[in-house]
C-alpha cells in the first residue's frame, strides 16, 4: 500500500479518485461497466457498487439503459468552486480581458499540473471558432506555448526522457529537441508554439513569476493565416505588458492561504 507524506493511502478513496479521473479523461466517450473494471483492475461487482454510490451523489451519470457511465455534474460544480475560490484566477481575469480586447485574439490562463497544463480561463477570439482549449482541458506540457513557458522555468534535468506524444508533425517529441527549444525560451523571455499543438495555430506563452518556479502562464493563440510580422510584434509587446501588470498585482491579491 502506498504512502503519501508518511500517511497510508486509503484504498477505497484512491479507487474512487482513479475512477473519476478515468471517466473525466474519456470526455464524450461513455464507458461500460466491464471496461471500467478492467481498466482499474477491480472486480466487476465492486465497480458496480462504487458506480451506484457515485451516481446517487451526482458524481457519475448513467444512460437510460443503465449500461453506460460518464462523469457527473458534481464534478463540474467542484471544478467551478476551485476556479471561484482561487484568488489568482480572480485577479488575472481582468488582464485576460485587457489582452483580448487589445489583440482580438484568444487568450488563455493555465496552471502546471504534473506533466500537464490545465486551462483555468479563456477569452475566445470573435474572429474564429475554437473548442479545443476550453476551461478544464489538460494538455501535455511539451505540446504548446503555455507548457513550454512553464517548463523553461525549471532545470532541464526535470524533463521526462521521452519520446513524447506527437500532436502534430511539428510537435517536439525528443528530450534534446525540447531542451534546445526551452533554452531559446529562456533567452527570449517567452515561448512560441508554431503549430506544435494544433495545426494552423501559433501560440505565444508567458510564465507568471509570482511563484518560483512559476506555476501559471498566460498565452495568446492566433491563426497562422493572420500572423504577420507586425502582428507578432504587437502580440509580444501587449502580452509582456499584461504579464508585468499581473505580476505587480497578484501577490498583493493572493490572500492568506498559499496552496501547495
Amino acid at each position: 500500500m502506498s504512502e503519501t507524506g508518511g500517511v497510508r493511502e486509503v484504498k477505497s478513496a484512491a479507487r474512487t479518485v482513479e475512477l473519476l479521473e478515468l471517466l473525466a479523461a474519456r470526455g464524450d466517450r461513455p464507458a461500460r461497466l466491464q471496461e471500467l473494471a478492467d481498466a482499474l483492475d477491480v472486480p466487476r461487482s465492486s465497480m458496480y457498487a462504487l458506480l451506484q454510490t457515485l451516481i446517487s451523489r451526482g458524481w457519475v451519470r448513467t444512460d437510460v439503459t443503465g449500461s453506460l457511465y460518464g462523469i457527473g455534474i458534481h464534478a463540474l460544480l467542484t471544478g467551478t468552486s476551485y476556479l471561484d475560490s482561487d484568488p489568482r484566477v480572480r485577479a488575472v481575469r481582468p488582464y485576460l480581458d485587457e489582452a483580448s480586447e487589445a489583440l482580438g485574439e484568444t487568450i488563455h490562463l493555465a496552471r502546471l499540473d504534473g506533466r500537464d497544463v490545465a486551462y483555468l480561463a479563456t477569452r475566445e477570439s470573435h474572429e474564429y471558432l475554437r473548442t479545443i482549449s476550453r476551461v478544464g482541458r489538460r494538455l501535455p506540457a511539451h505540446v504548446g506555448a503555455l507548457g513550454k513557458a512553464l517548463l523553461a522555468e525549471r532545470p532541464d534535468d526535470t524533463l521526462p526522457e521521452g519520446p513524447y506524444e506527437p500532436f502534430t508533425p511539428h510537435t517536439r517529441t525528443t528530450r534534446d529537441s525540447l531542451a534546445a527549444d526551452l533554452a531559446e525560451v529562456r533567452a527570449r523571455g517567452y515561448s512560441v508554439d508554431r503549430e506544435e499543438g494544433v495545426p494552423g495555430i501559433v501560440g505565444f506563452g508567458f510564465a507568471l513569476r509570482y511563484d518560483s518556479p512559476a506555476q501559471d502562464a498566460i498565452s495568446c493563440s492566433v491563426p497562422v493565416a493572420r500572423l504577420s510580422a507586425g502582428h507578432e510584434e504587437r502580440i509580444v509587446a501587449v502580452m509582456r505588458e499584461v504579464r508585468a501588470k499581473i505580476e505587480a498585482t497578484v501577490p498583493a491579491a493572493g490572500g492568506s492561504v498559499h496552496w501547495r
